[in-house]
């Protein structure tokens, strides 16, 4: 059933939740927006949103970038992996992972398993713009972001592909991108 253009915003969101059994998961890369665009996918289709990796360090009482340093990422990728299938568990709900999660064998499996995978794509341009304004994350430390960011990218693509939607996250309002990911859902399922 594909909902019909002349139908208002909130009633096509109305109509696309009922349709979802199963929550909805953001993968991409650092800076992306899986959390700030995710935070509004939620709230457009009025479920509840987590970011695993608040949950995470919730869960684990320190930072991600303590854990790297303390634990080491497999570490880490272990706790994470965990945190997200605990999250899969739940009624429909909008979960932003880290950069990271998508690409282990074990969580991309349960990611694609008990939720719909929505891969959000962006340019390097617009990620290196984004990160610049965070300065926790593990993985940018120690080398020229945009440098680290392409590398990144080009070896996560091929997992990020495997998620059965693709939203492009460019610059400008998020609640372009909520709007591209809605119509992407109402496509797939």
């Amino acid at each position: 059933m594909t909902i019909e253009p002349s139908t208002t915003s909130d009633e096509r969101a109305r109509l696309l939740c009922a349709r979802l059994d199963r929550p909805v998961v953001l993968v991409g890369m650092m800076g992306v927006g899986k959390s700030s665009v995710g935070r509004k996918l939620a709230a457009a289709l009025a479920l509840p949103f987590a970011d695993a990796d608040d949950e995470i360090e919730e869960a684990a009482q320190m930072t991600i970038a303590d854990m790297f340093e303390r634990f080491g990422e497999p570490s880490f990728r272990d706790g994470e992996r965990r945190v997200i299938a605990r999250l899969l568990g739940e009624a429909p709900c909008v979960i932003a992972t880290g950069g990271g999660a998508f690409v282990q064998e074990e969580t991309r499996a349960l990611i694609l398993q008990r939720g719909i995978a929505v891969w959000l794509d962006s340019d390097i341009a617009t990620l290196v713009e984004r990160v610049k304004r965070k300065d926790t994350r593990p993985l940018l430390r120690g080398g020229d972001p945009a440098e680290i960011l392409a590398r990144l990218k080009a070896e996560r693509e091929p997992f990020y592909m495997q998620a059965p939607i693709r939203v492009m996250s460019e610059n400008g309002p998020h609640a372009d991108t909520v709007r591209r990911i809605m119509e992407a859902l109402d496509q797939w399922l």
